[in-house]
């Protein structure tokens, strides 16, 4: 069963891009090909911080997350060549209709005041941050 959000763009968004002039080709219409959930840690030194992250990140993304390891060596932040620092998911396909369907339906209307995404977290390829 494909999920509600992935039909309702295949069916309703896409024709009404191409009915409205601006594309020839549905394969020209702006589509999602993946969403990236990071998370930086701050405590570097302490490897239970980052294993407990490394679980928040796969309950909320129901995907096991990739361990980021640091490129280069910073003495000033004690940090070390190979040290790891964050945690990462990457969503593809069904899952990621299905996040993006719980974000926008579930979490998003549950945060105190919010007033909607802030257009200049956009960059000019669409990429949200």
């Amino acid at each position: 069963m494909a999920p509600k959000l992935k039909t309702l763009y295949l069916t309703e968004v896409v024709k009404a891009l191409l009915a409205s002039g601006k594309y020839k080709n549905r394969m020209q219409a702006p589509r999602l090909t993946k969403i990236v959930i990071n998370m930086g840690i701050n405590a570097v030194a302490e490897r239970e911080v980052i294993k407990n992250a490394a679980e928040d990140l796969a309950r909320i993304s129901g995907q096991r997350p990739v361990i980021i390891k640091a490129r280069v060596s910073i003495s000033n932040f004690k940090l070390r060549e190979g040290m790891p620092i964050g945690a990462k998911v990457t969503l593809r396909g069904d899952r990621m209709y299905e996040f993006l369907d719980r974000l926008i339906s579930a979490a998003l209307p549950r945060v105190r005041d919010f007033r909607g995404v802030s257009l200049k977290s956009f960059d000019g390829r669409g990429n949200y941050t």
